[in-house]
């Protein structure tokens, strides 16, 4: 029976296909790519990597963290949505690796950790070993940092996921304003609610992606913190005497990362602890990406509001139109009123002389009545038109 810390070697195929718990599932992938599936509590975790309990916190699923790239002595925490993982000079921890959304995180992580030397090497097999090692050690000092390729793989994975969801909600967005505006219902106006309060949500999701990046390119020493291997490298040159630290496993690629790092230790140690140009070339990138899927929601939200106006004009026409026909049945009222006030008077049952021999009254009567009343009905909607409160 394992115990509760066990370790577990990670089966690709079953991995797609079995569900785990996600409070405690971690898979661990090497510089080789080479995943463990880890079923670990967060004591491990903080002791395998060296963080404190507040920044492993942050990748609590139950909690609400705005999405973060904290730079830590050995580590990378990183917290962008579903994107949950810790990444080391050599090594990256990913939270819940069974979610949907993980998934292809993981696999595009299997594919470009690994260094291009090893394909390199893999390929010159036949060729000599004198030239092969000089073609492996040119690749080794044109290739990226370890902890760069692992971040680059997040970052490209939540903006293209943003940016997904984005072109989603334009797609079902634009047919639906458009449908309104030709037809005003309350199954339009429902549906145009409904997109209006996912873009806000999406919306505040790209902002804080944005956000956080923009605070890290603003910052030259958070990002001299997220250099992990040059950090390793003064750590671990001959000048400081010390080892490989007892948090890393034991793996063959650590050994030749960490003679790669001695080697450039003397140039890393003699003014480039602040040269960041690499890691704000890659944060540039993706910041202008995450920037135009936020314009993108911009442009919408600017199109919806559009469409509200449009829609109001619309709706105060018609509110204008029934005051004008208030006004034309309250005018029309008005002299009925008149001219049942006359029919009511000559209607009374009163005895009075003057009614005897004078049968063509009535005509009369009938006739100048109802003359009177339509000119104050022409002169009443007439002074409504002189006034503008009538369209002509």
């Amino acid at each position: 029976m394992p115990s509760e810390g066990y370790i577990v070697p990670a089966d690709p195929q079953a991995a797609l296909k079995k569900k785990t718990a996600v409070s405690r599932s971690w898979i661990l992938l090497d510089s080789s790519g080479e995943g463990t599936i880890l079923d670990v509590d967060k004591y491990v975790i903080m002791h395998r990597v060296q963080i404190h309990a507040r920044d492993l916190r942050i990748l609590d699923p139950l909690l609400s963290y705005p999405s973060t790239i904290l730079g830590r002595e050995k580590a990378i925490v990183l917290n962008l949505e579903h994107i949950k993982a810790i990444i080391t000079a050599d090594e990256v921890l990913l939270r819940d690796p069974m979610d949907d959304n993980v998934i292809p995180i993981v696999e595009e992580l299997r594919r470009r950790l690994p260094p291009a030397s090893t394909a390199h090497q893999s390929q010159g097999e036949g060729k000599e070993q004198q030239s092969g090692h000089n073609e492996v050690e040119a690749n080794e000092e044109d290739e990226s940092p370890f902890e760069f390729r692992a971040l680059e793989v997040a970052l490209e994975a939540i903006c293209s996921f943003l940016d997904a969801r984005t072109t989603e909600l334009e797609t079902a967005a634009y047919p639906a304003l458009d449908e309104l505006t030709s037809k005003i219902s309350s199954r339009n106006l429902d549906r145009v609610r409904k997109l209006k309060c996912a873009m806000t949500r999406l919306t505040a999701r790209v902002q804080k992606v944005r956000d956080e990046l923009e605070q890290l390119l603003d910052d030259d020493d958070d990002m001299a913190d997220l250099y992990l291997s040059r950090k390793l490298a003064g750590s671990s040159s001959p000048v400081s005497g010390s080892g490989v630290p007892n948090w890393f496993p034991a793996s063959p690629t650590i050994g030749s990362r960490i003679s790669r790092a001695s080697r450039a230790s003397a140039v890393t140690t003699r003014g480039d602890e602040n040269d960041v140009e690499e890691l704000e070339m890659l944060l540039e990138a993706y910041f202008m990406q995450i920037d135009g899927t936020l314009n993108k929601l911009t442009t919408l939200r600017e199109y919806i509001d559009d469409t509200e106006d449009y829609i109001n004009i619309q709706l105060d026409n018609h509110r204008n139109q029934l005051i004008q026909l208030e006004l034309f049945l309250s005018s029309g009222t008005v002299c009925i009123s008149i001219y049942s006030l006359v029919a009511g008077i000559f209607g009374m049952n009163i005895p009075y002389t003057w009614n005897d021999n004078h049968g063509y009254m009535f005509k009369w009567v009938v006739i100048v009545t109802g003359v009177v009343c339509a000119a104050l009905f022409i002169l009443i909607i007439s002074y409504a038109r002189y006034k503008g409160l009538v369209g002509s």
